[in-house]
């Protein structure tokens, strides 16, 4: 939800605007999932009326929201209806037969959630999800409120829910779902969640509490994650990479698990593709890659960062080739997670590529837009790992780079900026034309480009963010590329100005 997917900041503002008696990121949760009854069926008429009007109430305040333009109905519904029905998520979902998707992580969870959802709708399923990415658990109440009829009742296949890593203890126990996917975890936000490990172990214990009918799909190549649910009762799936055609031989400076999580030894790795996630053994314990139940075994990227890749999966059903049209490693990632999510529900595998071709990036995920003769390239930045992933896709590009870099220190962004230093800007120092620093940590984000070899007579700190935007066009030349890596709370600010100019559509319409 800067997170990566939370509400967008006028509905945050509204949501501040009113008291909220449940924490809304804790990385504590129940130690098992309590019973979801009672659903609409079995609820008092008194309850029953209760139901209908949070429903009516929630659906009015996303109406209007979005006729004073203060958002797009993706939080706002969700957090009025639970005041008036705190229960109104578990009846919702629990009176409908359709199957439940939740994706959680600390990167990937948007796209893999609209590959997800891609895949559902080739296969003729009636999808309902989150699509905008507000993931804390009045975005997550919103499907529930918007897509069902006042009596809470859902025409849906498909309950398709993208959950922040530390919302899901909270929502999980409402949902109760068929499928539960986790893509990875990384250090991220630690001013919000606490330590890597303390998140860890929040989700472990979520997913403990599972029935034996759910099903979790973990991503085999994260140390961490591929550790969790070893006591649960549902059934454990694996995704992940398993060629040595791309990736090092040893993590990144900025992976966050390098060494064993049971006995503290470094890790070895034959490969590492991303961060920390790799093939990995410990030479003390024996702990390893597991086996993987969806395993990408060859895949060939782009050259040039803007073309799509090309994956083979080896997959319970056989072997599958796809040509995903987002760029980039993490993409495919993102696909092996879709594809292990849906298969676990049954769906069609026929429609996997039918379905990827016509997937375009999502709000601020290497972003495509025109304005004029310019194009801005822009980019949701929040921790080390989704900072180093687009510096380097953005490297494949030819020549040199105009920058606008942006971050805040508001709550949704996180406080804590320390990881900046983590984020390999030296690799692309000797590329960078200018930059404009802005957000009200535009002087942190020029101190770290000063320390790696930027000179600043090429920066430029503006924090106003439509004044940053306009000089750092200015300095594209006709026909040029501006690159935008932003935090959270400025790329709203940044992407609502380009709105109002007609540049591109309320994120909620893409």
């Amino acid at each position: 939800m800067s997170r990566e997917n939370v509400t967008t900041g006028s509905e945050q503002l509204s949501a501040n605007a009113i008291p909220n008696t449940e924490p809304i990121t804790s990385p504590r949760m129940p130690s098992a999932i309590p019973n979801t009854e009672p659903v609409i069926a079995h609820r008092t008429p008194l309850a029953r009326a209760r139901l209908a009007m949070a429903i009516s109430a929630g659906k009015l305040a996303g109406v209007s929201g979005r006729f004073f333009h203060i958002g797009g109905g993706t939080s706002l519904p969700g957090m009025i209806a639970r005041r008036i029905d705190p229960n109104v998520l578990k009846s919702v979902v629990g009176a409908s037969k359709a199957k439940k998707i939740v994706i959680t992580g600390s990167n990937g969870k948007t796209t893999t959630a609209r590959m997800t959802a891609a895949i559902a709708d080739a296969d003729g399923q009636r999808v309902s999800q989150n699509r905008t990415g507000s993931n804390l658990l009045q975005g997550v109440t919103s499907v529930a409120v918007n897509f069902a009829n006042i009596f809470g009742q859902l025409d849906s296949d498909v309950l398709l829910f993208e959950i922040d890593e530390g919302t899901i203890p909270l929502a999980v126990p409402e949902i109760q779902p068929d499928v539960v996917v986790i893509t990875n975890i990384f250090r991220d936000q630690l001013d919000r969640y606490g330590e890597l490990y303390s998140v860890a172990r929040a989700l472990d214990t979520m997913l403990e509490g599972l029935p034996e009918t759910a099903t979790i799909l973990l991503n085999g190549n994260d140390p961490q994650v591929a550790n969790f649910g070893l006591n649960a009762k549902a059934r454990r799936l694996f995704f992940g990479l398993e060629t040595t055609e791309i990736g090092t031989p040893v993590p990144e400076q900025s992976a966050d698990i390098i060494r064993c999580i049971h006995c503290g030894s470094d890790l070895e790795y034959k490969v590492a593709y991303m961060s920390h996630l790799g093939i990995y053994r410990c030479p003390t314990c024996g702990y390893t890659l597991p086996k993987l139940d969806i395993a990408v075994t060859s895949v060939q990227l782009a050259s040039d960062g803007k073309s799509p890749s090309h994956a083979t999966l080896r997959t319970p059903q056989g072997e599958m080739n796809v040509t995903i049209p987002l760029p980039g490693l993490h993409n495919v990632y993102n696909a092996a997670a879709a594809i292990g999510a849906t298969m676990a529900v049954d769906f069609d595998m026929d429609k996997v590529q039918t379905a990827m071709s016509k997937l375009r990036p999502a709000f601020g995920r290497l972003e495509k837009i025109t304005t004029g003769d310019k194009t801005i390239y822009l980019s949701f930045v929040k921790n080390p790992t989704s900072f180093n992933l687009m510096l380097r896709l953005i490297r494949q590009h030819p020549g040199k780079k105009h920058l606008l870099l942006a971050m805040s220190n508001t709550v949704v962004d996180g406080e804590d900026f320390a990881w900046l230093w983590d984020v390999e800007i030296e690799e692309m120092a000797s590329e960078v034309l200018d930059v404009v620093c802005s957000g009200n940590k535009a002087e942190e984000l020029a101190t770290r480009l000063k320390y790696a070899e930027i000179s600043p007579e090429r920066m430029t700190i503006i924090h106003d963010r439509e004044a940053a935007l306009d000089a750092a066009l200015k300095n594209v030349e006709p026909g040029g590329t501006l690159y935008i890596m932003s935090g959270y709370t400025p790329i709203h600010e940044l992407r609502r100005i380009m709105q109002k100019r007609g540049w591109v559509r309320h994120f909620w319409e893409e």
